[in-house]
């Protein structure tokens, strides 16, 4: 797999058609292979110019980004559209296909034209669309244009991944109003009338103008208003104009290294989020289970806020006995010489902790780690002691096994709410600085349990 990845990701860097084709596949559909892949073209990513088209559904986006597309190559440049479209309810794909308006720049080496569902993601962008942009990159691109699905007043995602946003308008669609209380309004770098044909174009230039003279602070950079007839590419130049001034902007005061740095961040957090939904979904919550709860919340049997609580809870550890917080520490081992049993550990290859004593317990006590477990051999210092009533009982053998919690004081409230018998209600000093407490047989099925918490828990 890892040679095939290796190949492909090869194919992407050397511009190879097909196989960045089958690169943004397998990083769109959420493939097993896609992290490897994108962790391999990440470094070679990051040159790109990226401009976001966007605005509502009609506006003519996509003929205006075909138009885009030739004042870019006149400029010598290789341009990329990802153009983001609804998805189908059937197959869950893109419903506007290859996207028949860009089709005469189809065939020019220097383009390369990839639609792509939402399915389902709100903000007028789809989830893998910043890792397509990525993939893009890393294929050599000079510039990606981004088109979004039409959106509206507060799906504006499209300001975390490009450099520059276009905003595209139309007279006649009720605009006008928009543009006093839409937040896609909010995101602008360059404003564009497309349709400048129709009526009503300079009342709706005359209402963008008026909010941004609204605006509470005198911005760095004001919006430029274009009018564009895209059909007739009438406006283009001068909106090339506008992203070129935008782009010398941003480099000079610093706002596209600024730009970027955030982008950055988001791509991060929405990367853990969107891990911790999959963990979460593997490791704790089935289908089954959340249609459960769904029913419970319906018959108010249960509620959301709780259920969530005790789930996020329970996978990260925070007292439940469920979470992942919990752990084996280690095994005990009853030794009537510790010398001689623990000849057998070294001879097996394993490294040998510095012994202790631990007066509480009056025993003696060395540790062999094992991975993230260890073993821990325990040779009584007193007949009276627990160990050495043990070993004068039954011998040699298994003594206890520990579990590391993440809260000792939490985990033995809980179960003595429960009616468990504990040895310890409270904890008691540990070897190597720890706090431990003991379970007694009877509560576990025959088997001493000691709960052990780290040294420097904060309490």
């Amino acid at each position: 797999m890892e040679s095939k990845l290796n190949r492909l990701a090869d194919g992407v860097l050397k511009r190879d058609i097909r196989a960045l084709s089958r690169a943004l596949s397998i990083v769109e559909d959420r493939r097993a292979s896609s992290l490897e892949l994108l962790k391999t073209l990440y470094p070679r990513a990051g040159h790109a110019r990226v401009i976001g088209v966007t605005g509502s559904p009609g506006a003519g986006k996509s003929t205006l980004v075909n138009a885009l597309i030739g004042r870019f190559r006149a400029e010598g440049l290789r341009v990329a559209v990802v153009a983001v479209d609804p998805s189908s309810a059937f197959s869950g794909g893109a419903l506007l296909g290859d996207r028949v308006r860009m089709q005469d720049k189809a065939l020019d080496p220097g383009v390369f034209i990839r639609s792509m569902a939402t399915r389902g993601h709100m903000g007028g962008l789809a989830q893998a669309s910043d890792d397509l942009i990525t993939v893009l990159d890393a294929a050599g691109y000079d510039v990606i244009l981004v088109e979004t699905v039409g959106v509206g007043q507060d799906e504006v995602d499209i300001v975390k991944e490009a450099d520059s946003v276009i905003v595209v308008l139309v007279p006649g669609l009720g605009d006008d109003i928009q543009a006093i209380k839409a937040g896609i309004m909010e995101i602008a770098d360059v404003f564009v009338i497309n349709k400048a044909d129709r009526e009503g174009v300079e009342r709706l230039e005359r209402e963008i103008l008026a909010m941004l003279d609204l605006a509470a602070q005198a911005p760095s950079w004001r919006p430029p208003v274009i009018r564009t007839v895209a059909t007739r590419e009438e406006g283009v130049n001068e909106l090339f104009s506008a992203l070129s001034s935008h782009k010398d902007f941003i480099s000079t005061a610093g706002v596209l290294a600024q730009r970027r740095r955030e982008k950055q961040r988001q791509r991060f957090w929405s990367l853990l989020e969107e891990g911790f939904r999959r963990e979460v979904r593997k490791r704790r919550l089935s289908l089954e289970r959340e249609e459960n709860l769904v029913q419970a919340f319906e018959r108010r049997d249960d509620d959301p806020y709780s259920a969530a609580e005790e789930l996020l809870s329970s996978f990260c550890g925070d007292g439940d006995p469920r979470g992942e917080g919990w752990k084996i520490g280690h095994v005990g081992v009853a030794v009537s010489d510790m010398e001689a049993a623990s000849r057998f550990y070294e001879d097996a290859g394993l490294m040998r902790a510095e012994d202790e004593v631990v007066e509480e317990q009056k025993a003696r006590v060395t540790f062999f780690p094992v991975g993230e477990s260890r073993i821990e051999l325990l040779e009584s210092t007193d007949p009276s002691g627990p160990v050495g009533k043990f070993i004068a009982k039954k011998g040699p053998g298994l003594h206890h096994i520990c579990i590391q919690v993440p809260d000792i004081e939490a985990a033995l409230a809980r179960l003595s709410s429960k009616g468990y018998d504990l040895i310890d209600r409270h904890p008691r000093p540990g070897a190597g600085g720890t706090r431990v407490a003991f379970i007694h047989p009877r509560a576990t099925g025959g088997v001493l349990l000691e709960l052990c918490e780290a040294a420097g828990h904060s309490r």
